[in-house]
């Protein structure tokens, strides 16, 4: 009977469904793992040291996740179906840009690109969309968009791997865009009967703390946003540190890099499994008695990965860091509407993907002056590991506070 109400809810909403995963997975092309792939020849066809692609990449990102506090909220007003394309086709610029460009002034405007078209518009986009339409499903829903990133991290760094022995890179990048404008009209025929924010706001619309749709300037000015900041920062900081260190980490731990490498399609598993359990727990049990817990299996992984000097030691830490990957995934996007309303979720949820893409221009920031500083990654780990059971703390103050409220 469970799997026929299943298969009956995905028929029911396949293609809504369908264009939060088309978003999901061609957000792929401005993620981490994705423009890591090609961080040797960009750096040698730049003359670039390590700290200064680093550094690089981490301007970029910074300022594409200013962007996205406006940008963000363009959701509000404008329809996935016109604003979809808008995204995508920027994003596909991004690619070709890379592809062409020679100039090292551009460089950081090229990841800018990327990053604010990619791993922002792209995502909260989906996030947001999944959050809108689906109500008493939000965690199923948010769980089915996001395998659109399990399957984008699990199969294009391989395949764009295997394909540099026959193609340039920037040919692989002119292939990249190909695929990102293959995608627009996919999303458009997907999304041809969708609805306006403004009717679902009056037929779909579900109120947040106090029975009230809370703007973003209220929110901004609401404690528990502050309480829940340093969770969204924190595993986008850090899991982005810890693959953009990949290299460096296996060789201070004496590992080969491929034997590190095969270990990624543990975590993408481990992660796809815990994104349909926290979406299953979240339906169940909502997000008030989940979000203080989820982020202790990343806490733990961090520690192992610091303390372990063996490859198993290593694929234990990964299977840590997925529980909690996959669970932010889902948990978070629904938090926001749950406590804040679905009105203004829009504007709200790009305040917080601003700080998660901040995050993610922070930690190999961050984590590589420590480097340079002489404090190992061993240490870090250890550091970060205690730096997640805090996050966990603040954020069971801050729910503990709200929940009455709700």
């Amino acid at each position: 009977m469970t799997q026929f109400r299943l298969q009956q809810y995905l028929r029911d909403n396949a293609t809504w469904l369908g264009a939060g995963v088309l978003l999901t997975f061609l957000s792929s092309f401005g993620q981490t793992f994705f423009i890591s792939v090609f961080a040797g020849n960009i750096r040698a066809e730049f003359d670039l040291s390590h700290g200064a692609w680093g550094g690089l990449y981490s301007l970029g990102t910074t300022v594409s996740a200013v962007v996205m506090i406006w940008a963000g909220g363009l959701t509000d007003i404008f329809r996935v179906r016109v604003l979809g394309p808008a995204v995508l086709a920027g994003l596909a610029v991004a690619a070709l840009a890379m592809a062409v460009n020679s100039w090292l002034v551009l460089l950081p405007v090229v990841v800018f690109l990327l990053r604010l078209f990619g791993q922002g518009m792209s995502t909260h986009l989906a996030q947001v969309a999944m959050a809108r339409w689906f109500t008493v499903s939000r965690g199923k829903a948010l769980s089915i968009a996001s395998v659109g990133y399990a399957v984008g991290e699990a199969l294009l760094p391989l395949a764009f791997v295997a394909a540099m022995t026959l193609l340039d890179w920037r040919w692989l990048w002119v292939i990249s865009a190909a695929i990102v404008v293959m995608g627009i009209p996919v999303l458009t025929r997907l999304l041809r009967q969708e609805r306006t924010p403004q009717s679902l706001a009056a037929e779909y619309a579900a109120t947040g703390m106090m029975g009230r749709h809370w703007t973003r300037k209220e929110t901004l000015f609401h404690p528990l946003f502050w309480f829940m900041a340093p969770a969204v920062l924190g595993p986008s900081a850090f899991i982005t540190a810890f693959f953009f260190h990949q290299v460096h980490l296996a060789e201070v731990k004496g590992w080969q890099h491929i034997d590190l490498v095969a270990l990624f399609p543990v975590f993408t598993v481990v992660s796809l499994i815990s994104m349909f359990l926290a979406g299953w727990a979240l339906d169940k049990w909502g997000t008030a008695r989940l979000m203080p817990f989820y982020q202790i299996p990343i806490a733990i992984g961090f520690v192992v990965a610091g303390m372990t000097s063996s490859i198993a030691g290593a694929m234990i830490a990964m299977v840590f860091l997925g529980l909690t990957v996959g669970a932010n995934n889902t948990l978070p996007s629904a938090f926001w509407a749950e406590f804040y309303g679905t009105s203004h979720i829009g504007a709200i949820k790009a305040m917080a993907t601003a700080v998660m893409v901040l995050g993610s221009a922070i930690g190999p920031g961050l984590t590589g002056v420590l480097l340079d500083r002489g404090i190992t990654l061993d240490d870090q780990f250890l550091w970060i590991g205690g730096f997640f059971i805090l996050v966990c703390l603040s954020v069971w103050i801050g729910v503990s506070r709200a929940v009455p409220t709700l």
